[in-house]
């Protein structure tokens, strides 16, 4: 065990250090603002309120809701304390960060599993939209990297988690619209 996780932290750092050899001004400026998207949720949970709010798409907003609510139980609330992980920044102070320095532990990632989760729910519910939602999750995840705040396999734990909690969430959507448009038997 000691050695696959040796292996883990290796292969953590080399992608760190690779992704470390891309900083430039402009990226150093516009990596802050693509991860301040995935700050707490934001974006995805005002695009989740919207869907709500009209008839046509609120199944999809419903299961961006329960998705959401399933990642953060999963992911703040169970596996981060459990898991423990030290932030890359943690592990080398001598990095200069271009953000705020997160205090929460590092696996999985939050803007990470939040970002794909309602990319996947979109892409089930709409698929154009649902694209463009991946890219832009992607993009924040890389930022994660890019700002030193997350190990790659960090990044891998937030996409299975949202993935998971995205066909859960799909799931238990299409279970609750079935029971609701269900009719009850009548006795004659």
């Amino acid at each position: 065990m000691e050695t696959l996780q040796n292996a883990i932290y290796s292969l953590d750092w080399l992608i760190f250090s690779g992704v470390q050899k891309l900083h430039c001004d402009f990226l150093d400026v516009l990596m802050p603002f693509v991860t301040m998207l995935g700050n707490a949720g934001i974006f995805w949970i005002m695009l989740t309120i919207l869907l709500l709010c009209f008839p046509k798409t609120r199944q999809c907003g419903t299961a961006m809701a329960i998705m959401l609510i399933l990642t953060l139980i999963l992911g703040n609330l169970v596996l981060k304390p459990l898991i423990a992980r030290p932030r890359p920044f943690m592990l080398r102070p001598e990095l200069t960060l271009l953000i705020s320095a997160p205090t929460d532990f590092s696996f999985p990632s939050g803007h990470t599993y939040a970002g794909i989760g309602c990319a996947v729910v979109l892409i089930y519910y709409y698929k154009k939209a649902g694209i463009a939602a991946l890219f832009l999750a992607l993009f924040i995840a890389f930022s994660r990297m890019y700002l030193q705040v997350h190990f790659f396999t960090d990044i891998i734990g937030g996409i299975l988690l949202g993935t998971l909690c995205a066909f859960f969430a799909i799931l238990l959507t299409k279970w609750f619209a079935k029971m609701k448009n269900k009719k009850p038997d009548r006795e004659s």
